[in-house]
């Protein structure tokens, strides 16, 4: 149980998790590169001790890799996993009393806690430009917190169990902001701040919001957990934290959390806002600039003796991996619960999460018909038409039952498994003109683009071929095979979606000539080469490069009573398109300097 982010750096130092960096480092590009490269190399934790113009240390890392992550919450991870276990099925506190009797001693002990000591006695105050001004990637337009609580009340409401915490990056520097006076807040309306800005439209009380920074690991961690319906941020950070949130209101009204590092107080502007970004973001390319709300700041305060808590987003997997991979271990046991007749769901981190999520379902309704999916196509709009799953791009969803080893676990083998099944003449459900992640610019819109569902369910029906068809025109730069059954062709870049539908044309034309029967998948990209070193290659350039409605061809295909579908094999256009926002390259002289002196 950590008390403080000291305890934390004592422990991770004590079982050798961590290094402590001596010299003078810059917060502009040289710290965030520092971090990239010890966390390529799968190294500890990162403790900066002298931060350029800040008076300030800083720390990155400390979720760096998937048993570091579980090594932080081992004390309280397996007390919160019976709690949620007995969420899915309260009748397992019956069938094993011994085992959940605790459970909901462990909840109702978690509870948020006031505490009276006074915000003058236990927080001194700064200002924003002695905080260290982070900046990650060239094209960033300013300093962002990376790791923010972000907390809200409803308007004329100042129970804890009311809030909203999430983590929406913060814009400290740069742009048109004023510094020390205004930052900028990066969130959606369909977010839970967002119900709260439109409850503060609605009424004449200031919009106030507190931003937490460090503190104790469970408190960044809840900011993002997607919680179970009746259990709050606070509870749930007590819980993994294995001590209650202790809180307390400044003489502003500014909801300020005890066990916080730093805490940014002030009051958003309801209807104003200013421009946010460049940031170099989680799907591996920069979120462009865009008007955003602004927060005025009322006062910065911070612990005796406090660490500045970060992280460096860019292209997965990152550090912030490892909240993907233990919401996952937490919530497993839920999806069932939250999405009838699902055995599996995993957002593919390699991918950027929402561009591609994977699915197994169940088929139980017509078990005296010939397979075809049925059920999991129900199942598959109830997962699309949910919350945070509703951002998903691209959704495979196979049949259980059809492969008792089937896991979506096991990339490969899922999409071996689902490529000698899948029928392109019914398996293929499109949605377009609907919303995706605001991150990611594939669409035709800002936030719009399309969706696919594919479903397949029966035998297999084909053989999967691992030897290059070797197609020889001119017009073909490239071939490489990418996966079983997954042909990767190069072609010369995109200009136009007007200039790509002749391309694709006459590309169809080409490959009817030769058999592709063992290839019912072929990305078109930029590089084949690279497409095919790796899995996170494929996934993450065919399912970040692509808006199905526009990027999805097919050999042989036809539209009969508005469902689209081809008798050949199904084409994917993954060449980055002009709209598309720039790759996340570092600065090559940093990256060059840092590899020369660090050494872990």
């Amino acid at each position: 149980m950590y008390n403080s982010m000291w305890d934390v750096v004592r422990d991770l130092e004590d079982n050798k998790m961590l290094i402590r960096i001596k010299k003078e480092v810059d917060p502009n590009l040289e710290m965030a590169e520092i971090h990239r490269q010890v966390y390529d190399k799968q190294g500890p934790a990162i403790f900066f001790e002298n931060v350029k113009g800040s008076p300030f240390p800083a720390l990155s890392n400390i979720y760096g890799t998937y048993e570091r992550t579980d090594f932080l919450f081992r004390k309280t991870l397996p007390k919160i996993k019976k709690v949620i276990e007995l969420k899915a099925d309260p009748t397992k506190l019956l069938k094993n009393p011994f085992k959940y009797l605790t459970a909901p001693l462990t909840a109702l002990t978690a509870l948020p806690m006031k505490s009276y000591f006074g915000s003058k006695s236990m927080y001194s105050q700064t200002t924003i430009d002695k905080l260290p001004l982070i900046k990650s990637w060239p094209m960033d337009g300013g300093a962002f917190v990376t790791l923010p609580q972000v907390l809200t009340l409803p308007p004329g409401v100042k129970d804890p169990m009311k809030t909203n915490i999430g983590m929406y990056r913060i814009q400290l520097s740069g742009n048109d902001y004023e510094l020390n006076e205004e930052i900028g807040l990066h969130y959606q309306l369909h977010r839970g701040i967002g119900i709260h800005h439109t409850e503060y439209n609605k009424s004449d009380e200031p919009f106030r919001c507190s931003v937490f920074v460090g503190g104790l690991p469970s408190h960044a961690f809840s900011a993002i957990m997607p919680m179970p319906e009746g259990l709050s941020e606070l509870t749930f950070a007590g819980m993994l934290a294995g001590k209650r949130f202790r809180y307390q209101f400044d003489d502003l009204g500014h909801f300020i959390s005890s066990d916080a590092d730093f805490v940014i107080t002030g009051t958003i502007v309801k209807n104003f806002k200013k421009p946010e970004g460049p940031f170099g973001d989680h799907l591996g390319y920069y979120s462009l600039t865009h008007d955003f709300p602004v927060m005025k700041v009322d006062r910065v305060y911070h612990r005796k003796n406090p660490i500045w808590h970060f992280t460096v987003v860019g292209r997965p997997p990152q550090e912030d991996s490892s909240f993907g991979y233990l919401i996952h271990k937490l919530v497993e046991d839920l999806t069932e619960g939250e999405f009838p007749g699902v055995k599996e769901i995993h957002a593919v981190d390699a991918a950027g999460v929402h561009p591609l999520l994977i699915a197994i379902g169940q088929e139980r309704y017509m078990p005296f018909r010939d397979p075809k999916p049925e059920e999991i196509l129900t199942i598959a709009n109830r997962i699309i038409g949910s919350g945070q799953t509703s951002l998903a791009k691209y959704l495979f969803i196979a049949a259980y039952g059809d492969d008792p080893k089937l896991t979506t676990k096991d990339l490969g083998f899922y999409f071996r498994h689902f490529l000698e099944r899948v029928d392109w003449t019914r398996d293929l459900h499109f949605q377009t003109k609907t919303t995706i992640d605001t991150l990611d610019y594939s669409g035709d819109d800002w936030n719009g683009g399309s969706k696919v569902v594919i479903a397949c369910r029966g035998e297999a029906i084909r053989k999967l071929k691992t030897e290059n068809p070797n197609i020889l025109h001119q017009s073909i730069l490239d071939s490489k095979v990418i996966l079983p059954g997954i042909l990767g062709l190069s072609i010369k870049p995109f200009e136009s979606y007007s200039g790509a539908e002749t391309e694709m044309k006459d590309l169809i034309q080409i490959l009817k000539t030769y058999d592709l029967s063992g290839f019912p998948l072929i990305v078109v990209s930029d590089d084949s080469q690279f497409c095919a070193e790796n899995m996170n290659n494929f996934v993450w350039v065919t399912f970040t490069r692509s808006n199905p409605s526009h990027d999805i061809y097919g050999i042989d295909s036809f539209v009969v009573h508005k469902h689209w579908g081809c008798n050949g094999s199904l084409i994917i256009d993954a060449r980055k398109k002009p709209h598309h926002a720039p790759e996340l390259d570092p600065d090559e002289n940093i990256r060059e300097t840092v590899a020369s002196w660090l050494k872990f």
